[in-house]
């Protein structure tokens, strides 16, 4: 899309927010203050599994994910799509 000048200064002014207006960025559950526990509970409303843990191994050559119908079975990711670039494919 081509614009001129005052047209491109309009519309990037729609973005500025007036002085003395914070920008808010998240709100309700996903708020900094109580994201963990609000989180936590949803999972628990939901029967989803939790939420992995910093010392769980998080690497996607050995991931852990639960099957998405049954929540029993395990997936496995035999490769990843990765925008711009070719598959790479999981050893084995």
């Amino acid at each position: 899309m081509t614009l001129d000048g005052e047209t491109f200064v309009q519309r990037f002014l729609l973005h500025v927010l007036p002085k003395g207006l914070m920008r808010i960025r998240h709100y309700g559950f996903l708020a900094n203050r109580c994201r963990r526990d609000k989180l936590a509970r949803i999972r628990r409303a939901l029967a989803a599994p939790p939420a992995p843990t910093s010392e769980e191994n998080t690497d996607f050559a050995t991931p852990d994910y639960p099957c998405p119908k049954c929540r029993r079975g395990r997936l496995l990711v035999i490769g990843m799509l990765v925008p711009g670039a070719q598959m790479q494919m999981a050893p084995g």
